[in-house]
């Protein structure tokens, strides 16, 4: 028996339980689910909400509500919109978000995302 796999099963988030972080400024709000390393949450950001750190891990995360910018180390910022998704392996893009309206999204981390688990479009691995 491969104790591993995650069986089918749903997720009724309004009863998953909540823990708050508090940002540069503003408040998260996170719903995790945790299997071995792979993390599942729901964050809602309050408005106002900056990240108090620059995060170096990897993320697949969809805005399922508002407005997110995410901000590179490198200068560059992007805007994430209801129904818009980015993706980013460990280590690739140094990152840190914020958001004047507030913002919900569903976010997917863990190890898969390390750089060498990480296949390109052609099969590759990197």
């Amino acid at each position: 028996m491969n104790h591993n796999l995650i069986h089918f099963n749903t997720t009724d988030w309004s009863e998953i339980s909540e823990t708050r972080y508090a940002g540069e400024t503003g408040t998260a709000y996170w719903r995790t689910l945790q299997w071995g390393d792979l993390r599942v949450r729901t964050v809602d950001y309050s408005a106002g909400y900056k990240a108090d750190h620059w995060c170096k891990k990897g993320h697949i995360l969809f805005c399922l509500e508002g407005e997110l910018f995410t901000e590179l180390q490198s200068g560059e910022t992007f805007l994430l919109k209801k129904g818009m998704s980015y993706q980013v392996s460990d280590d690739a893009s140094v990152h840190r978000s914020y958001t004047s309206t507030g913002a919900k999204l569903f976010i997917v981390d863990g190890g898969f995302l390390k750089a060498e688990n990480i296949k390109t479009e052609r099969g590759i691995w990197m």
